[in-house]
């Protein structure tokens, strides 16, 4: 499970502009063993998001649903209680309203890229930190394509197999 807040512009070009609060459950599986050497050592996992929490704070309060289908991590070998990863997704938001308001659209299409650390907490649990840069638009569904970009900081706790 995660929760995350982002930070972006939508209209203004000011990083302030809007705010997003989500949150969630990932599920990954390892498609492989470790490739790699030195610090390049690790694994891919391939996983999804499912986002019950979407709450977009400012400038208007706007409720949804999301989805990642597709998320790549690579998982680096860990250097004691700590591993590495960078990742790439995308998926879907539906919201109550449209994202951003105005004639544009109430469902939206996510990308992200970033990274973080899992930290070892209890035998086969981890605490993740993660920032990312994050994309939300309607690929033109709308009458305008307006986008979000910004930069999310997340929070989880892992249940690993």
């Amino acid at each position: 499970m995660f929760v995350a807040a982002s930070t972006g512009e939508e209209n203004a070009n000011s990083f302030s502009e809007t705010q997003i609060l989500s949150g969630g459950f990932f599920v990954g599986r390892v498609l492989t063993d470790k490739i790699g050497q030195g610090w390049r050592r690790g694994r891919v996992e391939f996983g999804a998001d499912f986002i019950p929490l979407f709450v977009q704070l400012t400038p208007q309060r706007i409720y949804g649903i999301g989805f990642d289908p597709i998320l790549l991590r690579w998982n680096s070998s860990a250097r004691g209680r700590i591993a590495p990863f960078l990742e790439l997704g995308g998926g879907g938001v539906h919201t109550n309203k449209n994202l951003p308001a105005g004639d544009t659209s109430n469902f939206n299409f996510m990308a992200r890229a970033g990274g973080g650390v899992q930290i070892a907490a209890r035998r086969r649990q981890v605490f993740e930190i993660g920032c990312r840069w994050l994309h939300i638009s309607n690929a033109n569904l709308g009458n305008r394509n307006p986008a979000f970009n910004g930069i999310q900081v997340s929070l989880g706790w892992h249940w690993l197999r």
